[in-house]
């Protein structure tokens, strides 16, 4: 009796760790594409798994979030370390933005928490907080090494990655390297001269291309 009740139950465990492993996959595809504004009903709905389901294993989405994106801000925090360990305090500067807004660029969810997310959960809110100081740290070598402008401040670049990050969402559909042109202009802008120009890394769309861009735009803000 007891040994077909250990049986019988094998296989429950092998569901039930399976449906967990679509749970995440699930929520983890559909924060990278639409932002973190989705809910556990679409997430069942890509695991195709009950909604209960879900709710069983997740009662709060924030638990999602964080499981999530704890190992992706870690990650942000090594870049960050590795930016300020590089002898050219301008290259770790600029390196740092370039592939934090790349993660970004792949992943709507990520750039949603580090961007400020409203109500973001608990742990996500304090592992954002300390990656801050090392940011303006960062920011502020620069600056003293005389390679970024005397007059600039860390928020600058926190600015930058908001604009950036609008041109992502605007330019996804229509050209998703867009972002990288308009980074490298800021960025010559925030730069102590006389500095040489640096090439644009990505063209301009072409006019014709243009009313399809800021349609997009709108679509994004209103969503």
């Amino acid at each position: 009796m007891l040994g077909s009740m250990t049986v019988s139950e094998q296989p429950l465990r092998k569901d039930a760790e399976r449906n967990r492993q679509r749970i995440l996959d699930a929520a983890r595809e559909l924060f990278a594409e639409r932002g973190l504004g989705v809910t556990l009903h679409d997430i069942a709905h890509r695991a195709g798994v009950g909604v209960g389901t879900v709710y069983r294993r997740y009662p709060d989405k924030a638990l999602l979030i964080d499981m999530l994106f704890e190992q992706q801000l870690e990650g942000i925090q090594a870049l960050l370390q590795a930016a300020l360990a590089d002898p050219d305090p301008w290259h770790g500067l600029t390196s740092f933005l370039d592939q934090v807004l790349e993660r970004q660029a792949r992943d709507r969810g990520l750039k949603e928490l580090l961007l400020g997310m409203p109500s973001a959960p608990e742990r996500a809110t304090k592992l954002r907080a300390t990656l801050h100081p090392l940011a303006a740290e960062l920011v502020e070598r620069a600056r003293a090494a005389g390679q970024a402008r005397a007059d600039c401040k860390p928020q600058d670049f926190g600015i930058v990655q908001l604009m950036v990050g609008a041109v992502m969402d605007a330019a996804q559909d229509v050209a998703p390297d867009l972002w990288r042109r308009y980074l490298t202009i800021l960025l010559q802008g925030l730069r102590a001269p006389p500095a040489p120009l640096e090439p644009l890394p990505a063209p301009t769309v072409p006019p014709q291309q243009m009313d399809e861009l800021l349609i997009s735009a709108w679509k994004h803000r209103r969503s």
